[in-house]
C-alpha cells in the first residue's frame, strides 16, 4: 500500500474540477494553491465574445497543440490572448445534463433553476462554490502554469504572473503534489484533410474551429459544411438550424457519433470528406501563389469558389462556411516530459502520459499517475455526469492526499490498468464511462471508505436516491447513442448535393 502526505498542493485550473479539489483539500487541513490562467472561476462556462486564437492547420503534435499557434489567421489575437485564450463557450450554450445530476455535494443550484439552463448560471455556480468555501485567497488569477518537474521529491513549477499584463513575470514554486484539474478544451483538433489548410489560408474567416463558434446569426442564409458528428457538431448544428440555408454534417462513423435524426430538418448527414479542392486545380493548391492569398473583403458574399470531394467520389460545393468540430487534442503542455507524440497509444510504457492525443496511459481510476501517485487527476472520463462525477474524484484525491486513505500497491495499481485497457481498448473510448456513473463511484467509495472506518471517520456518501432517478430516466432516453461505429454511412446521391 501507498500512503501519501501531502502538506501543499497546486491545483491547476479553476473549473468545477479545480474548485472542487481545492475545497476539499481545504476541508482537509491542506495548504492549496490553484492556478487559474483567466481571470475568473468558471472553466468552459465562463462566455467571452472573443474567440480564441484559432490553431494550427493541421493541428500540431499533443505535447504542442496547446501552445500558441505558430500561424496568424488575421484575427488579431494578442499575445495575452494566446497566453489566456477564451473558451469554448458560445453565447446561447447550455447545459446537456439535468440540474439535478449537476448539482454537487458542495452547493446546490437556486430554487428554481431550470433542467436546462444558460452557461451563465453554471459559470455562477461554480463561482459560488469558490466563495462558498473561502477559497478566493487560494487561486491565483491570470497565472499560467508553465511547466512542472519533480526535483528531489518535489513539484517545481514554473509559472507566469499576470498573462493578460504585458509587464507579467515569471517565478517557481514548489509543492508536494500537483492536481491537474484543467479539462478536455484547451487543444483543438483539426484533421489533416488535404487541401483544408489551403482554404484555411484562402478564406481565413470562412473556416474555423467549433472552440471559435460564438453566435448562429453570422450563418444566416448560408451554407455551412461540419466536419465531425459529435457532440459540438450536432449541438451547433441546432442552433444554426434556424438561420442556415444548408448545413451539411460530415460523419466518419465513429465510436461516439451522435444519430443523424437529431440535426435539424435543412442539414444532411454525409459521409467522410476525401479532400477540399479549388475550382478548375486538379494540382496540390498550396503550390499556387494564389492559394497563399488571404480572402478579400468582397469575397465575404457568394460561396467559397472550392469543391469538397467526399471518400464516396460526390462532390460538394456552394459551401460559404466549415466548421471543423473535430474535438480535442489531450495536452499537458506544462507536463511536456510526459508526452510521446510519435508514439501509437497501443505502444505506450508503463511512464508515458499521452502519446498521440486521443488519451491518458498510466492512470489509476483515471486519477493517480502510477508511477508517482503525488500527480493527480481530476476531470478525465468522458461522456459521464461531469460535475457530480469530478466532485467524487475531487474528494477522493482529497483524502488520499491528505493521508486519509491509502493506495493499493503499484503492482496492484498496473494491473488494475493493464486489465481496464484488455477491457476497454484504446483512445478516447478508454475513458468512456458511459451508463457507468454509478459503478465507477461505488469503486472509489468502496476503497476510500474503508480506510476512512479505520481511522474512525464516517464514509463518503455516494450518490443521491435524485440523482440516480434522473440517470437511470437518460439511460434509457440515450441508449442508442455511442454506436456510431456500427452504423452504416450514410447513402447519398449526387442529386441531393447539387451538382458541381
Amino acid at each position: 500500500m501507498t500512503l501519501i502526505k501531502a502538506s501543499r498542493v497546486a491545483v491547476i485550473g479553476a473549473g468545477l474540477s479545480g474548485a472542487a479539489t481545492g475545497a476539499y483539500l481545504k476541508k482537509e487541513g491542506v495548504d492549496v494553491t490553484v492556478f487559474e490562467r483567466r481571470s475568473s472561476a468558471g472553466g468552459v462556462w465562463v462566455y467571452d465574445e472573443t474567440p480564441p486564437p484559432e490553431p494550427d492547420y493541421p493541428s500540431e503534435k499533443a505535447s504542442l497543440a496547446s501552445d500558441p499557434p505558430k500561424t496568424n489567421w488575421g484575427d488579431g489575437a494578442s499575445k495575452s490572448s494566446a497566453l489566456a485564450p477564451a473558451g469554448p463557450c458560445y453565447r446561447d450554450l447550455k447545459n446537456n445534463v439535468p440540474i439535478p445530476m449537476m448539482t454537487t455535494a458542495l452547493r446546490k443550484f437556486p430554487e428554481g433553476t431550470p433542467e436546462f439552463t444558460s452557461h451563465t448560471v453554471v459559470a455562477s455556480y461554480v463561482q459560488g462554490i469558490v466563495k462558498d468555501h473561502d477559497l478566493e485567497q487560494h487561486i491565483r488569477f491570470r497565472t499560467l502554469v508553465k511547466n512542472a518537474e519533480k526535483k528531489d521529491g518535489k513539484w517545481e513549477l514554473t509559472i507566469a504572473n499576470n498573462v493578460d499584463q504585458p509587464d507579467g513575470f515569471q517565478s517557481t514554486e514548489k509543492f508536494d503534489a500537483i492536481v491537474v484539474a484543467s479539462g478536455h478544451y484547451h487543444a483543438p483538433r483539426v484533421p489533416n484533410i488535404p487541401g483544408l489548410r489551403d482554404w484555411k489560408t484562402k478564406w481565413p474567416s470562412r473556416v474555423i474551429h467549433s472552440k471559435s463558434y460564438r453566435v448562429p446569426e453570422v450563418f444566416k442564409d448560408k451554407n455551412v459544411l461540419l466536419i465531425g458528428a459529435g457532440t459540438s457538431s450536432t449541438d451547433i448544428a441546432k442552433e444554426m438550424g434556424p438561420f442556415a440555408k444548408k448545413i451539411w454534417q460530415s460523419a466518419r462513423g465513429g465510436d461516439f457519433d451522435f444519430p443523424a435524426a437529431l440535426l435539424p430538418e435543412n442539414a444532411t448527414r454525409i459521409g467522410e470528406i476525401q479532400s477540399f479542392d479549388f475550382h478548375g486545380a486538379e494540382t496540390d493548391s498550396s503550390d499556387s501563389e494564389n492559394a497563399s492569398q488571404p480572402e478579400s473583403e468582397s469575397s465575404e458574399t457568394g460561396a467559397i469558389p472550392g469543391t469538397v470531394t467526399l471518400k464516396s467520389g460526390h462532390k460538394l460545393c456552394d459551401v460559404d462556411h466549415v466548421v471543423v468540430c473535430a474535438g480535442y487534442h489531450v495536452s499537458l503542455p506544462y507536463l511536456k516530459a510526459y508526452h510521446q507524440d510519435d508514439t501509437p497509444p497501443e505502444k505506450a510504457d508503463d511512464k508515458v502520459i499521452v502519446t498521440d492525443g486521443t488519451q491518458y496511459h498510466n492512470l489509476h481510476k483515471d486519477i493517480f499517475y502510477i508511477p508517482d501517485p503525488t500527480l493527480a487527476f481530476v476531470g478525465v472520463p468522458y461522456f459521464t455526469a461531469t460535475f457530480v462525477l469530478f466532485d467524487f474524484q475531487a474528494k477522493v484525491v482529497a483524502t488520499v492526499l491528505s493521508g486519509n486513505a491509502e493506495l493499493p500497491s503499484r503492482d496492484a495499481m498496473k494491473d488494475e490498468f493493464a486489465k481496464r485497457v484488455e477491457e476497454k481498448g484504446f483512445k478516447k473510448k478508454f475513458h468512456s464511462l458511459k451508463g457507468k456513473d454509478i459503478e465507477y463511484v461505488n469503486e472509489l467509495l468502496d476503497w476510500v471508505n474503508a480506510d476512512l472506518a479505520k481511522r474512525g471517520r464516517g464514509p463518503i456518501q455516494g450518490h443521491t436516491d435524485e440523482f440516480k432517478t434522473f440517470y437511470a430516466a437518460l439511460t434509457e432516453k440515450f441508449k442508442f447513442f455511442g454506436r456510431g461505429a456500427q452504423v452504416e454511412p450514410p447513402t447519398i446521391t449526387q442529386a441531393q448535393l447539387g451538382e458541381c
